[in-house]
This record gives structure tokens, sequence and C-alpha cells, in this order.
């Protein structure tokens, strides 16, 4: 389906918890309170939002978080929605603290890639950024599963946050593409949540460093997902080094996506704290038909471009792990 803009929307991220089994400080640095357990979308709801998404060109689905596999039974939801008439693929956004264990399963089910959170490699920093004591056993975990991961043949992608005190961080973060079929993305801070007090890196910054390691570091038109990501190549890596710099770099104009959140609203904008209420909707007892209506409303009516270089001008209040990061 094409918004206003004339932007095909075909692609949905899919919270499916706000909860998590880290508190990394960007994110979730403190308790925030967790949805009850009847204000979070049933599986079955979510699938049949994904059915009505579908039918109006929605082929792509990422499923998120907070950290997707704390939730029961989310390896099996996946399946489900891989099976689902209209669905072209499904990925999977982690920490990774629990992906070794649900590999085997996650392969079982058809998932199409998955995208690991990992901001350092570095055992204190790392400790420090994800609130968990035991960060330098965490790292052992989650590297080992992206080497699990890779020798299965699933498509993997590590995301870094550009932070102030893992700058210096991101040429041995990249270095593991040296090694491994990885690519590996460098996101840009947005001014969400508890990010909108935090010291924004350049991506451009980033970039002059990896070229001092990888002089002939070369952008590529390459299609390595579904998201804003571009990416650079060099002779000397396995997999390619992406960005996602949204606030610096608008990517505004190729959007495709919308995203659902754990508790049922329908964000067409990060940014903007506009949403549909396709919980309330489906529990009023709509019909598949009023329910395609109110997805196409809110496809049609997606914001042109994003504020986030007026932060004064952004209405979302959530943490990111309540909207879906």
């Amino acid at each position: 389906m094409l918004d206003r803009y004339g932007r095909e929307i075909d692609y949905m991220r899919i919270s499916v918890t706000d909860r998590c089994n880290l508190r990394c400080r960007y994110c979730m640095p403190e308790p925030i309170d967790a949805l009850g357990h009847g204000e979070i979308l049933r599986y079955e709801e979510i699938l049949r939002i994904c059915r009505a998404a579908s039918e109006l060109g929605v082929r792509k689905f990422k499923v998120t978080g907070g950290e997707p596999l704390v939730r029961a039974d989310c390896v099996s939801f996946i399946a489900a929605l891989k099976r689902q008439s209209g669905t072209e693929q499904v990925t999977l956004t982690t920490n990774g603290l629990l992906l070794g264990k649900n590999l085997d399963a996650l392969a079982a089910a058809g998932l199409d890639g998955i995208n690991i959170s990992l901001d350092s490699l570095n055992a204190e920093r790392y400790t420090r950024i994800s609130g968990h004591p035991e960060g330098g056993e965490l790292l052992k975990r989650i590297m080992q599963a992206v080497e699990d991961a890779c020798a299965m043949g699933l498509r993997t992608k590590l995301n870094a946050v550009l932070l102030e005190e893992t700058e210096e961080d991101a040429p041995e973060l990249a270095a593991i593409a040296e090694e491994l079929p990885v690519d590996v993305r460098f996101i840009e801070l947005m001014p969400i949540g508890f990010g909108t007090a935090m010291r924004r890196v350049s991506p451009d910054d980033i970039l002059s460093a990896l070229r001092k390691r990888w002089p002939d570091l070369a952008p590529t038109d390459e299609r390595r997902g579904n998201g804003p990501a571009h990416y650079y190549k060099s002779d000397l890596l396995l997999g390619r080094i992406g960005f996602i710099d949204a606030v610096s770099h608008k990517f505004c104009a190729d959007c495709n996506r919308i995203r659902l959140t754990s508790a049922g609203q329908l964000k067409p904008c990060l940014c903007y704290a506009d949403s549909a209420d396709l919980r309330a909707l489906i529990r009023g007892g709509c019909t598949d038909d009023e329910l395609r209506e109110a997805l196409k409303i809110s496809i049609y009516n997606k914001p042109r471009a994003h504020c986030f270089d007026t932060c004064a001008a952004v209405t979302e209040r959530h943490a990111m792990s309540q909207i879906g990061g």
C-alpha cells in the first residue's frame, strides 16, 4: 500500500513485549512499570493484525521487544507468522542472551535473519552499558551465539548504538566482519526516551576511524535488509559495515515501515505519539474489514518525515522498550 506521499509501506516491526533481561542505559537503565499480562496483545491478536496488514501489502515483519525471547512461546509465534499467508520474511532483533538455546528452534521455524544488539566487546564497558554485573560472561555467550548462527547459515547482523564511551570500540566491533560473514551496523542515538539526555556521536567520525583500518571501505548500493541502513564494503571483510543515521542523514523519503507496540498501538512514525489503538478495536469486537480500514488510514496518514533534528517537536514520550526498538 502507498501512503499519501507515494511511499510503499511493506514492512512492520512488531514488539511482542516491553520487558527485557538487560538494563541498557540508553534504553531502560532503571525499572519501568511493565505492562500487565492483559495489557499486551495476545499472539492470536498480533497474527490477526499481521493478516490484515498483509492484505494491504505488508509482507516483511521484524519481531522485537523489549527482548522478544523473554516472552514465552515467542519461537512458536514466529513459526506461526512465517506460515501465515502473505508473509514473505520474518526476522528477529535480540540482545542475544537467550539466543543460543533457541537457535535450532528458530531455524526450524523458518526465521530469515537475526539482528543482535552488541554495543561493545570490552567487558567493563559492556557491563556498565548493559547494567548486568556479569557482562564479561554475557559477551562470551553472545559471541558464541553469533558464531553458531553463522555456522547454521542464518543471516546475522550486529547492531551497535553509537555512544560516547564506546566510540573507540567501533573498529574492534567492525573487525568481527573480518572473521565472520556478518554485517556490523552502527546506529546513531535517537532523541527518544533515555537517549534524549545523552550526547550523540557522529557517524561520520566513526566512518573516518574505520577507514584508518580499512582504507578501501567504499559505499555499496547492495540491498541487505528491509530497513534504512546504508553499507560499505572492503576486500578485507567477509561482511559489510552499515550505518543507520536517522538524525544526521534523514532517510524519511524512503521509509517503508510501521510499528506495532506490545500494547497494540500502531505507530506510523517513531518520533510522534500519534497511533491507532488496534487493541481496543480488536477487543471491542471489530470485523476484519474494520481492522483493515484502521490500518489503511494509519498507513495513508504516515507523516512525511520525523523531527529528530528539532527535539522540541518530538511528541513521543515513551522509552524505546515500550515502543519497540
